[in-house]
């Protein structure tokens, strides 16, 4: 047996650590070239480490990275400049090919009567034909009268005078009638009647005199005050002949009627009924602005009221009140006491 047979485990051995040795002197021997093969520095950016191109920008974009990249608006002065506007906003409805600029003071109103300058001071786009109708901070105010009444059109709690959106829905009109009996020594009784049915009457066997308060309970206790009465001649149209007719006068009492005096004749005989009929009045209204939109609120006719309705400080007057119409007083901002005109259905023509 040969000696490689007998010693094969040595000879193996030998082989790997040769191989070990001229590998590792072939690693050692191409050290130098490696720059060469991979064409950059050995070393980079102060790492110690064989560089990789550009490495030493690593740093400059991790520092990059923690630095606050948000965008600020610039200002040519007190003018905020986009900077993504690259063709002309606005041009002429009569001449599309011309470019309007909107800053120029020497450029008519894009929506008369209002300056184009309110539109870029307040920011709001004028570039819609309805945009003089546009409500930016939603107050129930147009831009043209938040313009006319010199209010900030984007400040929910800075609008214009609030009678401009006083709706007059309807009216609730009570129709009722006070009707003296015959009367002895200056006393008369008294029975009323009125359209939701309702009925006071005096005590059977008593008698109202003069300066008394009457009736003692019912829908109409402590209305009606008997001030005295007198006799006149009347002319009875019926019959073309003078009468003499007993003539009772009466004093309202109700809070916004304190004072009215109705004259009645005694006795009042129900073909007579119609023409001495009185009215209670109410105004049911609603405000359409601050979101009130819709939502009816009642006034009594010659009562305050205050707008917003929850307002504690009440500057109008339900002065008069109809079928058709209300007439309403209140006191500007000035100071002014004014009276506008609200037909039924709408609201005032025109408010302060």
């Amino acid at each position: 047996m040969s000696w490689f047979s007998n010693n094969y485990e040595k000879a193996v051995l030998g082989g790997a650590v040769v191989a070990a040795l001229g590998l590792a002197y072939w690693g050692w021997s191409d050290y130098a070239g490696v720059d060469a093969a991979f064409s950059a520095p050995l070393k980079g950016g102060g790492n110690n480490n064989t560089a990789v191109k550009d490495a030493d920008l690593i740093p400059m974009a991790q520092a990059s990275m923690k630095r606050d990249h948000a965008w600020l608006q610039a200002l040519d002065g007190d003018r905020p400049v986009d900077l993504f506007t690259g063709i002309a906003l606005f041009v002429s409805k009569d001449a599309p090919e011309k470019p309007v600029d909107v800053r120029n003071p020497k450029t008519p109103p894009v929506h008369p009567p209002i300056p184009n300058s309110w539109w870029i001071d307040n920011h709001i786009d004028p570039g819609y034909a309805d945009s003089p109708n546009g409500d930016p901070d939603h107050d129930g105010f147009s831009n043209l009268e938040e313009f006319t009444a010199k209010t900030d059109p984007n400040e929910t709690k800075d609008y214009p005078p609030l009678i401009a959106k006083l709706m007059y829905v309807k009216d609730e009109s009570l129709t009722w009638v006070l009707r003296p009996g015959y009367g002895t020594d200056g006393s008369f009784p008294f029975n009323y009647k009125d359209s939701k049915g309702a009925i006071n009457k005096t005590d059977v066997a008593g008698l109202i005199g003069p300066n008394a308060v009457f009736f003692s309970k019912g829908p109409m206790a402590n209305r009606f005050k008997l001030l005295g009465s007198e006799v006149r001649k009347e002319l009875n149209k019926r019959i073309g002949i003078e009468k003499e007719v007993t003539i009772v006068k009466i004093e309202d009492q109700r809070p916004n009627k304190k004072g009215t005096v109705y004259e009645i004749p005694s006795p009042l005989n129900e073909e007579l009924m119609n023409g001495f009929a009185k009215y209670d009045r109410t105004a049911v209204f609603s405000l359409e602005a601050l979101g009130l939109n819709g939502k009816e609120f009642k006034v009594e006719e010659n009562m305050t009221f205050a707008l917003p309705p929850e307002n504690p400080k009440k500057d109008y007057l339900a002065k008069t009140v109809t079928p058709i119409s209300v007439i309403v007083e209140y006191t500007t901002s000035a100071g002014e006491k004014k009276t506008v005109e609200i037909n039924k259905g709408a609201m005032p023509k025109t408010g302060e």
